[in-house]
């Protein structure tokens, strides 16, 4: 069993570390190590199965940024402890320089205001690296100073990418091939709601899923999606459907549960309800989400490689009904963090591209980055990290679609229907409804700057109904607005608009 061992200074930061058990190593090749970590005093040790040199990733607290999840630079394994804010300096910084010289190899200008941050980031990360050997607080005081500032610099130098690649789209076209859109859950925007949803949105995902549709077998309830689907054609809405199946925990019919272990005839039973919903819409729903949570699963017993094999008799079946409509799949937690559990062989880029290289006729993915929930959902991480996730899943050449979820509140949601919760660490301060406007106020010019991205839906329109994700709603439960909402509205106006 290899181990790597990291100092956590000052004592104070031990407890201040958040969702350690989600830490994880990757290699050389971005593969995923689970890892066990355990505090031998103030010395955290991460245990695994290889001993080959990687890069740590934890949740770090940062004055000002919250606890984003940073990456060391590669290691290798040492009896003497490295120094955690230390590594995890070096890691940003490199990190920063590497996107830096790629920025500006591709033509992009660099602001003025980088370099001096950026060579105050490096001159205390100087200071920190030639002191860890005599004074390791001080040591850890001054690369989380690093921290600070390369994180800055990492703001500006997204900020500016964004708008200089956001110039070049208008310049090519006058309005951009992207969308904003919100899926509705068990809800119809009625009076103010509607009049500012038509304002922030083109696009609507209309929830048609199996185990709501036919919760007991050949018993159908189409009558909340039929009026779902009536009001967003009479708006001249883009209608998406979907998703299909829910191939997560509980994401099934329990009455499916019979056929748990005859995979040949459950394929039967999913590819008919499929076939089923879409002949219901061909002719209203030109876009569907066959499935989701086809990477990380947990319904019934399946294994990976049902499901992959499942998920390609479903796009076989849907384009039996309609070989023209577009077929998405999508991929929860897309930094593969759920790996570090060790039950998963493939990263989720692997296993969306055996799909696409089955030629099953795959027309795009969809990412759900549900920011700040556990068990499942996605640790904050900065903008950077963003953009080259975008840039990784790009690698695969199909369009790209985005699910997106931040919380506007830590308390409990009574509305909500699975098992997620807020977690303790929020996003450049608490979880609440001004940083709910801020992140996306932040994020989304990134999100509609990159080529691949064809479509952004927020998670659900209100707290309101039932949902999944707890506070996420662009409307209070009392049907008010929420700040995002005005913040979706200044997005479609600045991108589309002007």
């Amino acid at each position: 069993m290899g181990v790597m061992r990291f100092m956590v200074r000052p004592p104070e930061l031990v407890d201040a570390l958040p969702d350690l058990h989600r830490a994880y190593i990757t290699g050389i090749d971005s593969r995923i190590f689970p890892i066990r970590v355990d505090f031998e005093g103030e010395v955290m040790a991460c245990r695994r199965q290889t001993s080959e040199s990687g890069r740590l990733h934890v949740a770090f607290p940062i004055p000002g940024y919250g606890s984003p999840v940073i990456g060391t630079s590669s290691l290798r394994e040492q009896d003497e402890p490295y120094v955690l804010a230390v590594e995890l300096a070096r890691g940003k910084i490199s990190q920063i320089r590497d996107q830096i010289g790629a920025w500006e190899i591709a033509g992009m200008e660099i602001p003025a205001a980088v370099a001096p941050l950026m060579k105050e980031a490096q001159h205390l990360f100087a200071q920190s690296t030639a002191g860890q050997s005599s004074d390791i607080d001080e040591a850890s005081r001054l690369a989380i100073l690093a921290l600070e500032k390369a994180f800055a610099v990492s703001e500006i130098i997204v900020d500016e990418y964004a708008r200089q690649r956001l110039l070049v789209r208008r310049r090519r076209t006058s309005q951009l091939p992207a969308f904003l859109g919100c899926n509705l859950a068990d809800q119809i925007p009625q009076g103010e709601q509607e009049s500012l949803f038509l304002k922030s949105f083109q696009a609507v995902g209309v929830g048609i899923e199996w185990k709501s549709i036919e919760p007991e077998e050949g018993e159908y309830f189409w009558e909340k999606a039929d009026q779902q689907v009536e009001w967003a054609t009479k708006k001249k809405l883009l209608v998406r459907g979907g998703p299909l199946l829910d191939l997560g925990a509980d994401g099934l019919p329990r009455w499916l549960w019979q056929w748990e272990h005859d995979f040949l005839n459950m394929q039967h039973f999913v590819c008919d309800f499929v076939q089923t919903a879409i002949s219901r819409f061909v002719s209203q729903i030109r876009q569907w989400e066959v499935a989701c949570r086809v990477n990380t699963g947990g319904a019934l017993t399946l294994s990976e490689e049902q499901r992959l094999t499942l998920v390609a008799r479903v796009l076989e079946a849907a384009r039996k009904v309609d070989d023209e409509t577009q077929l998405l799949i999508r991929i929860d937690q897309p930094w593969g963090e759920y790996q570090a559990r060790g039950q998963h062989r493939l990263s989720p880029l692997q296993f969306v591209d055996a799909l696409v290289r089955s030629g099953l006729g795959l027309s795009g993915i969809n990412l759900e980055i549900n920011i700040g929930y556990r068990p499942l959902g996605t640790a904050s991480r900065d903008v950077l990290d963003f953009s080259r996730l975008i840039d990784l899943w790009s690698s695969l050449g199909i369009p790209i679609y985005l699910t997106l979820g931040f919380p506007s509140c830590a308390d409990q949601d009574p509305r909500c229907r699975t098992d997620l919760e807020v977690g303790t660490q929020g996003w450049k301060g608490d979880w609440n409804e001004e940083n709910q406007a801020a992140w996306v106020e932040m994020y989304m010019p990134l999100l509609l700057a990159k080529p691949s991205v064809v479509g952004i839906y927020w998670t659900h329109l209100s707290d309101q109904g039932t949902h999944e994700c707890p506070h996420a709603g662009l409307f209070r439960a009392d049907g008010s607005a929420k700040p995002v909402v005005e913040q979706f509205i200044r997005q479609r106006q600045s991108t589309w608009d002007t």
